[in-house]
This record gives C-alpha cells, sequence and structure tokens, in this order.
C-alpha cells in the first residue's frame, strides 16, 4: 500500500487512462535514437522507468522542417511509426503508460538539418540568443525566415499527421510542445513574434497558432486525450521572454479549456538554478483550467505531496531525477536517497548515463 498521507501515490485519471500514482516522467531530449527511428536502446531506457504513472516519451519531431537536434526520434514516416510501437508496446506490456509529445523547433535548428539546407522558419526572422546544438559541438545560432501566413495550413497538417501516427505507434495520448523556447512558444512571445497579421499583436492573435493546432490533433484523438506544455516564464536556453506573461497566458489556457483540453503541463519558472525571477500567478492558470494540471520544475517528492496535497496540482512531472533514477517510484516508497544525474552523459550516444543508472535491487 502507498505511504500514509503521501498524495503522489494516489490513483488519477487522465486523458481516459487510469494511473496508479500521480508521478509523470518528463519528456526529455536524451539523443540517442540515431536516424529519428526508435531503437532497442530505448526500448531499454523507458522500460527501465515503466513504473511511473505516466512517462512522456521525449520531444518528438513532428516533420522534417521540424528537426533540430542530432539524434531525437520523429514521428513523421512509418518507420518512425514502427520504432515508436515497438516501445509503447514494451512499456504497456509492464503495465505502464506513455503519452507523446509532438515538437517543432522552429527557429532553433541549423540549415543542415532542414530538408534541401533551408533556413528553419519561425514567426519573424529574430534569431535565438545562444548557439545551436549540434554533433560535434555547437554553431552558432542562423536568422530564420517569417513563415508566410499561407504555409501555415500545412504547418497545421503536420501536426494533425503527426498526432495520426502516434495513435498508430501506440500511445495512450498526445501533448504539444508550445514551451522552453521550440515553435509554438516562438508564436506566444512578443519577443520572438513580430507579426502584423492575424497570428502577431495581441495575445489572442499569438494565441491562435498554438489553439488552431489543438483544434486539429483534438479531431484525431478527441479533446480529452490532447494536452499543451507551457513555459510563462522561461528564458532558459534560447533568452525568450513575454512583456506581459501573465496576460498572455491566461489568454492561452482560456483558449485550451474551451476547445476542452484534457491537461496542461506547465513548466512554473525557468529551468535553471533561478526557479523564477519573473512573477508569476500559477494559481490564476489552475483555477482557469478544468483538466489536469501537471507541476513541472525542480519539485522534490516532499514538494510534490504537498502541491498536490494543498491543491496547486493533480499531478507532479519529475525530469532531472528520472534520468538518474529509473525505479524513482520505489525510492519515493522507501524513502531511498537518489542517484545523483552526470551532467556530461547527459545527451551521449550510448547506454553510458541512459540505461546504466544502478537500481534499488540491482
Amino acid at each position: 500500500m502507498p505511504p500514509a498521507g503521501h498524495a503522489l501515490f494516489q490513483p488519477i485519471e487522465i486523458a481516459r487512462v487510469r494511473l496508479k500514482n500521480r508521478i509523470m516522467m518528463s519528456p526529455m531530449t536524451r539523443s540517442r535514437t540515431p536516424g529519428g527511428i526508435p531503437n532497442d536502446l530505448n526500448i531499454a531506457y523507458y522500460t527501465q522507468r515503466a513504473s511511473a504513472g505516466l512517462i512522456f516519451g521525449e520531444s518528438t519531431a513532428i516533420s522534417p522542417t521540424g528537426i533540430g537536434f542530432p539524434n531525437n526520434p520523429n514521428i513523421f514516416n512509418d518507420d518512425h511509426v514502427a520504432g515508436w510501437r515497438r516501445v509503447t508496446d514494451a512499456v504497456h506490456a509492464l503495465g505502464g503508460h506513455m503519452f507523446l509529445q509532438l515538437w517543432h523547433c522552429g527557429r532553433n535548428s541549423q540549415p543542415h538539418l532542414q530538408p534541401g539546407n533551408a533556413l528553419p522558419f519561425a514567426p519573424s526572422a529574430t534569431p535565438p540568443s545562444n548557439e545551436i546544438k549540434v554533433r560535434p559541438g555547437r554553431l552558432p545560432p542562423v536568422t530564420p525566415r517569417a513563415i508566410e501566413v499561407e504555409e501555415i495550413p500545412a504547418l497545421i497538417a503536420d501536426y494533425r499527421a503527426a498526432a495520426s501516427r502516434a495513435m498508430d505507434a501506440g500511445f495512450d495520448a498526445i501533448e504539444l510542445h508550445a514551451g522552453n523556447g521550440y515553435l509554438l512558444d516562438q508564436f506566444l512571445r512578443n519577443s520572438t513574434n513580430h507579426r502584423t497579421d492575424a497570428y502577431g499583436g495581441s495575445p489572442e492573435n499569438r494565441s491562435r497558432l498554438l489553439l488552431e493546432v489543438a483544434d486539429a490533433v483534438a479531431e484525431i484523438w478527441g479533446p480529452d486525450r490532447v494536452g499543451v506544455r507551457i513555459s510563462p516564464t522561461n528564458r532558459a536556453g534560447y533568452g525568450m521572454f513575454d512583456s506581459d506573461p501573465q496576460s498572455l497566458f491566461e489568454c492561452a489556457v482560456d483558449g485550451l479549456q474551451a476547445i476542452g483540453l484534457g491537461f496542461i503541463d506547465v513548466v512554473e519558472g525557468e529551468t535553471t538554478d533561478h526557479l523564477e525571477r519573473t512573477p508569476f500567478d500559477y494559481a490564476a492558470l489552475r483555477s482557469r483550467f478544468k483538466g489536469v494540471y501537471i507541476a513541472n520544475n525542480g519539485y522534490t517528492f516532499e514538494r510534490g505531496n504537498a502541491a498536490i496535497s494543498d491543491g496547486h496540482a493533480d499531478m507532479i512531472a519529475f525530469g532531472r531525477p528520472y534520468i538518474a533514477n529509473p525505479d524513482l517510484v520505489e525510492r519515493f516508497r522507501r524513502g531511498s536517497a537518489l542517484n545523483e544525474m552526470r551532467r556530461d552523459t547527459y545527451t551521449e550516444t550510448g547506454p553510458v548515463g541512459y540505461t546504466d543508472y544502478p537500481l534499488l535491487d540491482a
């Protein structure tokens, strides 16, 4: 039985799935998928962590233009679907559940990663503030081209097709990545969106693409099996910000609520050692959204239990602790010490720092 009083071990229903606990493994880019096709090493990694209430498959490119990192998984052809199907079947066989995070990097890419060595596109022709990771090393950022309004229906169709393929790949639900500086986030924030058409200007206009994409993928899955990741104040990595994040994200969440989405996955603060430098009222998002609220970023076992017990969140996402602790649920259950993450092996190419962290009962 779960330890008495530990809210993280209570069951919950999300996206038509009944979970045995409220501990979520956050989607994390690990760069162990050459060619974009999930492989045996990926199967080992995810099945090691199948005791999570819910596993989120790492950020997965919806189209060739969405790729921004080497060796990341994709979901835009039959081989990608077959590779992911092997992963989801293996996790399901162990009683686990998996959602997939659909991802487009937008401007955070390089021409050599794009079809025909083209420039990556973004809402506006503004470059990211940091170097772009490639293998090996990093390259200076490039200035993207602004996507034409006539191209946006095709982009939405790419999301819809990826959502359909995620269903074929055996996932239980999907999440749109609209945070941490990637394409949908680039449209949301006025530091990166300088458009003067229907997709720029007011918070309603800057939220338009996210809501149109959410509506499109909800046609495939049903709105209750779709969620969105947002990161209202996270500048880490790409230096993005908004001049009024509170108004912007309240507007966006109101739109997601109107569609009837099943959950939001909220990165609370910055994914650095400074969790919150920008004041933000996350409780306002929680009160506006009637689906499952997943709190994400820097949570410990104690803080996670408190957040659920006091009504701040319904589930807690754990990222870095899950990298180093495949059996995180059992460690929480026993009150055991956690392994420390080895940062230098975070995005290597083999099992080191990926599937070789020790288990309690090894």
